[in-house]
């Protein structure tokens, strides 16, 4: 496959190509950082695409065939030659998520498609699975040189672009559930495309992975002693102005994130996980004192920073007596539960502590204009809102600023521009809108922001 690639074609990978992970001995570096994930994690699933998964390959269709993992090939700019693997579910949903699922080193696209439950729980969800995969002899991925760690500097973090782009055009796929996730090598490979693409991804999940530049070298090497060791410590402020360095002028919302460690893990050393909770609470702008804390598994030490629910801004799971290759049957499913997935639907909006609406209308003889002002009032950044109210009967919506509206009369709902659409503790954002009455002229009596009611003044 060439850099970029001219054609855009799809097909069926052989069965021989799932033998990646068991192939010829791999270079040093490679061996230090993971083998396939444990066995209790390669449960084929049985749902009904489990079959056509085994099935003899088929001849090259436009796009994928339904339930069976597929090489795309000319899916656009590539710098990397990385290899592109696809799970479409027969029962794909209309404008389905997508979850990036990125291998670890010495492993593949294939290899994480039958050792992980995503394609299973695809079939149950109806999103889109992509399985990147390495070429490059070490099958790890590029989160070390300077090209890896800025958008659009090149190397893998654009090719893994390109894919998603891909889908996206080809599936209609839904741009705000756009999700990665990945082991070891394809942990620190999140981290990355987080901070290099904050306007694509909604929330990412790690598992034994590093902070964003924590690998960075100059050398060429894709190789960092100090940060496997866990001796590269930084402020939170620092660590967030890594990420912040990557998308010079990015002012938009940032992805959530999910970090799991093993207290044991020796190859990525346990100090890192602390020093990604440290970046990602900068980098969202919440606490590092967490709202919230629990065990929801013998061993398992839970936080969750920002908020206390199941989609907070930073969740953190730490695996006591746990070495690097914790991943384990089930977790993906927390994952999903993290990204808002596990159900038909889209996922709902991140939920406010508590928000305050000020709300005035000046009127004349068949119109008006409002002024809304949204306060939060809670403690956790909003990312992304959308308020809802209903209009006194006989108003319509002519215009507005500040939001879209829809529609526009009746119970309306008033949802973010991109330049607002984040809101602090403690920050309001001012919208408004011009509408015709029919003889009540009052506002809106009542808002919810994502679900939250509000109180009105």
């Amino acid at each position: 496959m060439s850099a970029t690639g001219s054609s855009n074609t799809v097909r069926r990978p052989s069965r021989s190509g799932l033998a990646v992970l068991f192939g010829a001995l791999v270079p040093l570096l490679a061996s230090l950082l993971l083998g396939a994930p444990g066995a209790s994690a390669r449960a084929e699933p049985t749902t009904s695409g489990a079959a056509a998964r085994t099935a003899a390959p088929a001849a090259a269709p436009a796009v994928a065939p339904a339930a069976a993992l597929t090489e795309v090939t000319g899916f656009g700019t590539n710098p990397s030659n990385l290899q592109m693997y696809l799970y479409v579910p027969d029962s794909v949903t209309a404008n389905p998520a997508v979850v990036v699922a990125v291998h670890y080193c010495t492993g593949s696209g294939p290899a994480m498609y039958s050792g992980t439950e995503y394609a299973s729980l695809a079939d149950r969800y109806g999103f889109i699975v992509v399985y990147p995969s390495v070429t490059r002899a070490s099958k790890c991925f590029d989160v070390s040189s300077p090209q890896a760690l800025r958008r659009g500097g090149g190397s893998d973090p654009v090719g893994i672009k390109s894919m998603v782009d891909w889908v996206t055009r080809t599936y209609s796929a839904d741009t705000s559930r756009i999700f990665a996730t990945g082991i070891s090598s394809g942990a620190m490979m999140t981290n990355v495309l987080l901070g290099d693409y904050p306007d694509v991804f909604a929330a990412g999940a790690a598992f034994s992975g590093v902070p964003f530049g924590c690998f960075a070298t100059t050398d060429g090497s894709e190789w960092n002693s100090a940060c496997s060791g866990g001796t590269v410590i930084h402020t939170p402020q620092e660590w967030g102005n890594l990420v912040r360095t990557a998308y010079p002028g990015y002012t938009g919302p940032r992805p959530r994130m999910q970090v799991w460690h093993g207290t044991e893990d020796d190859v990525l050393r346990y100090p890192n996980f602390g020093e990604e909770i440290k970046q990602w609470t900068n980098v969202l702008g919440v606490s590092q004192t967490p709202a919230a804390t629990d065990s929801p598994q013998s061993g398992w030490t839970r936080t969750r920073y920002g908020a206390t629910g199941d989609r907070a801004p930073v969740e953190a799971i730490s695996l006591q007596g746990v070495g690097h290759n914790l991943y384990a049957y089930g977790m993906a499913a927390r994952v999903l539960t993290f990204f808002g997935l596990d159900s038909s639907g889209p996922g709902p909006q991140p939920q406010p502590g508590a928000c305050k609406v000020t709300v005035t209308t000046n009127a004349w003889s068949t119109g008006l204009t409002g002024s809304v002002t949204i306060t939060n009032t809670g403690t956790a950044r909003i990312e992304g809102w959308k308020l809802a109210f209903t209009l006194p009967s006989g108003q319509t919506i002519t215009n507005g600023w500040g939001a879209t509206y829809a529609p526009a009369s009746g119970a309306v709902t008033a949802t973010n521009a991109t330049y607002n659409a984040t809101i602090a503790p403690n920050a309001s954002v001012g919208i408004g809108y011009q509408a015709n009455h029919g003889g009540n002229s009052g506002p809106p009596t009542a808002f919810t922001l994502n679900g939250t009611a509000c109180a009105v003044s």
